[in-house]
């Protein structure tokens, strides 16, 4: 067996799992959280992508600087779809099975304003340093990879440092855990909602954009990236952020090794076989939540 090989693949899984771990841990706080399905997620990680490319074509912006735009925009974004939206049904009996019909249809909504805007053409966003590769020792590392893996570093360290460390993020946790209780040490429910819900989709715009300099995209891409991020969530455990990026990270290395010795079509099977496994033996995943 080829080590430099299995090192090279392992590396690369790891960066790519680290990429849908920044995709999915917003998934996972608004499901762990909030116990609302967010269906959508993906797509609002599409919407950043597209701006991404826009910005870069038409404005010569490097992607990671697209940022700076698209992160408060799509925060704010999450904040209205939340407010008019998402909190109306969070006073169902069945908010699961209610967000996950909403958010569907909010999806294919924005499914097809993408279809609008950007038509359906598939996209490639190539910067100048996309092809670019340098070396430590015999092992090689990608540009792209690299930087995805250091944007998922800091969005999961951030999301983990405003849950444990702020007092808005210590609130989220209390609102959830005793709902009851914390209102009445005078916490607001909705507008702790609110934010989390604006901060997962905006870090989903960071994953969004991690996704879009490792891979083309078109309209019909958040269908893929969706089943990703139940992957991640279900893997890592739902509601829990560092077990979001030990089950992307986790997923990452398992296909990147699948891809370097096996036929593509057992990627899937091995990658289904695992989550069936988990499922089986710890159903509430690596992870218990921690919010």
């Amino acid at each position: 067996m080829n080590l430099v090989l299995v090192f090279q693949s392992l590396i690369s899984g790891i960066m790519m799992g680290a990429v849908y771990a920044l995709l999915g841990i917003g998934f996972s706080l608004t499901w762990g959280v909030m116990k609302v399905i967010n269906v959508s997620h993906a797509t609002f990680g599409l919407i950043a992508a597209f701006v991404a490319y826009t910005l870069f074509k038409v404005f010569g912006m490097d992607p990671v600087a697209s940022l700076a735009v698209t992160l408060p925009s799509l925060f704010g974004l999450g904040c209205l779809v939340y407010w008019f939206l998402i909190n109306p049904i969070t006073r169902a009996k069945a908010v699961i099975v209610s967000s996950m019909i909403l958010t569907f249809g909010i999806a294919i909504i924005l499914e097809n304003l993408i279809l609008l805007v950007w038509g359906a053409d598939p996209r490639l966003l190539t910067t100048s340093y996309t092809n670019k590769v340098f070396a430590i020792g015999p092992l090689y590392f990608q540009y792209p990879r690299v930087l995805g893996f250091l944007m998922a570093v800091v969005g999961v360290t951030a999301i983990q440092l405003f849950l444990k460390r702020t007092l808005t993020g210590k609130a989220v946790r209390a609102a959830w855990q005793q709902s009851e209780a914390s209102q009445l040490c005078g916490i607001n429910l909705k507008k702790i909602s609110m934010i989390t819900f604006g901060l997962a989709v905006a870090s989903a715009g960071a994953g969004g954009v991690g996704m879009a300099m490792l891979y083309s995209f078109e309209p019909h891409s958040h269908n893929l990236w969706l089943i990703y991020l139940f992957l991640v969530v279900i893997v890592g455990g739902v509601g829990n952020i560092l077990g979001a990026a030990a089950g992307g990270m986790l997923i990452g290395v398992i296909t990147g090794l699948s891809m370097a010795f096996l036929p593509y079509q057992w990627i899937n099977v091995l990658t289904f076989g695992l989550l069936m496994l988990i499922l089986i033996f710890r159903p509430h995943g690596l992870f218990r939540s921690e919010v």
